[in-house]
């Protein structure tokens, strides 16, 4: 959900990103990463990094806040 999240926001920020391991990240998690943990990964161009990056910091600070 978080992964998803993220993802409409940079696309909302001009920043293209797509998820990956989206499918079998959320029917088997444990597939995708040891004990299902990052299963979803959130994936950006390298000319969008440091961009991207302002608004995942920005994203996690609002979590936590939750």
């Amino acid at each position: 959900m978080h992964a998803q999240m993220l993802k409409s926001i940079l696309n909302d920020s001009e920043i293209e990103a797509f998820l990956k391991g989206e499918v079998i990240g959320s029917m088997a998690p444990w597939y995708t990463g040891p004990g299902g943990f990052a299963s979803v990964k959130v994936m950006v161009s390298k000319n969008d990094y440091e961009k991207a990056m302002l608004v995942v910091a920005e994203f996690e600070k609002n979590i936590k806040q939750e």
